[in-house]
């Protein structure tokens, strides 16, 4: 038996859970009809996913859990630790660190100012302040650099939806709308740049031809480093405003 399968405990009961070197690892169970066979992944928010189809018991699944313990020990650090939103948490916005500060002698506002991040108003709003706001930011500075982009290459779009999806960064519809993640606000702004001209580009090639990557690279230059940064650190930026109990 591995060190790394020793560190990492199958909790079982109402909610089971790993524990692995003090930390609570989720266990997000899940039914499909139309899974022919139980499966899991790792999802950077939700934990353990377990995918059971519509007649496999919770019993078969966390046998299955079991069996495939070595699999999860070697994959558990793709779940970051999480980072609420806190007073005291530090939060990039645009890949500059920000640090929560509540003030609640102030009244009714959240503010950018000094690498802090102000939030007035009671403590208990916090969580809920700084979640509006960074979707709000996040609507603005997308909404800036799409309208540059499209009017560079002579595109329209129906409109700018934030999401807060895992499996992509953003989309681009049949009917024109683009589809972004709010979490764009926590990268470099190059990074942000890149993902919005990749997502204006599809307006023009709903395909990845090399016509639609000349237009990528004509619109963004910098496309490479991007990249580079997305695989070394996007998974990491799932780790914030999630709230979720770590430490048992």
């Amino acid at each position: 038996m591995s060190a790394d399968r020793r560190s990492l405990e199958l909790v079982t009961g109402e909610s089971p859970h790993f524990v692995s070197d003090g930390r609570k690892i989720p266990i997000a169970v899940k039914r499909s009809p139309r899974a022919a066979r139980i499966k899991l992944r790792i999802d950077p928010r939700h934990g353990v996913v377990l995918l059971l189809p519509k007649r496999a018991s919770l019993t078969a699944g966390l046998a299955f859990l079991r069996q495939e313990i070595d699999w999860i020990s070697s994959n558990i650090n793709k779940i970051p630790v999480n980072i609420p939103f806190r007073a005291g948490a530090m939060l990039p916005l645009l890949g500059r660190p920000h640090r929560i500060t509540h003030v609640p002698e102030q009244r009714g506002f959240v503010w950018a100012e000094d690498g802090h991040i102000y939030v007035a108003g009671r403590e208990e709003h916090l969580p809920r302040r700084v979640k509006d706001w960074t979707r709000r930011m996040a609507k603005t500075e997308i909404s800036v650099w799409a309208a540059q982009y499209a009017e560079k290459i002579d595109v329209s779009y129906s409109g700018i939806t934030l999401r807060d999806q895992v499996s992509r960064w953003g989309s681009c519809s049949s009917t024109g709308r683009l589809n972004f993640s709010w979490r764009l606000l926590l990268m470099p702004e190059e990074v942000m740049r890149y993902i919005v001209a990749h997502e204006v580009a599809h307006l023009r090639h709903m395909n990845h031809s090399a016509a639609f990557w000349a237009l990528v690279d004509e619109m963004h230059p910098a496309v490479e480093p991007a990249k580079t940064w997305l695989k070394r650190n996007g998974a990491d930026l799932h780790k914030y405003g999630v709230e979720r109990a770590e430490t048992v």
